[in-house]
């Protein structure tokens, strides 16, 4: 689960990340949170993520897919557009998020769709819809991330090419 070899990235975005080392598909992966879940990044641009993530395993007590499940498939989208938008620079740090619970799933994948709502220097808004696989709006969702310069400790958490995990 969490593999992400498959995320379409623009190749300028790729090129550009690859420029300086750095393994973009590994820096934009749903993390270690996010791949304990079964997150899948289907698509990622600074415009539009796509991700998965499967029911099975990120229920609560009653069998529902839970708020919380929800709340980091949100997040996790919301934060890649934010980093793309931001660019190399910059890095993307989650300061509100609120999600709005619609509907139950009980079983298959949900997707989330994040779409921008204010990309700025300093901030980046998406919002973020989660679907069932019947299309049905299971959560509604809308992140704000700050957007800061990288610094020195930073670059020690930042996937590079060659170095697995950020090694």
């Amino acid at each position: 689960m969490g593999e992400q070899q498959h995320v379409k990235f623009p190749q300028e975005v790729v090129d550009e990340y690859a420029a300086l080392g750095v393994d973009l598909p590994a820096l934009f992966s749903a993390g270690h949170l996010g791949n304990r879940m079964g997150v899948q990044i289907m698509e990622a641009s600074a415009e539009r993520v796509v991700g998965t993530m499967p029911v099975e395993g990120n229920t609560q007590p009653y069998g529902l897919l839970h708020g919380g499940a929800s709340a980091v498939l949100a997040e996790t989208l919301g934060s890649i557009g934010s980093m793309l938008h931001g660019g190399v620079s910059k890095i993307a740090v989650g300061v509100d998020l609120n999600c709005t619970h619609h509907r139950g799933a009980r079983s298959g994948l949900v997707t989330g769709v994040a779409t921008p709502v204010h990309r700025g220097r300093s901030t980046a808004t998406y919002e973020i819809v989660i679907t069932d696989e019947q299309d049905k709006r299971v959560c509604s969702a809308r992140l704000t991330c700050m957007l800061r310069d990288i610094n020195p400790q930073d670059a020690g958490n930042l996937p590079h090419a060659g170095r697995p995990n950020g090694a």
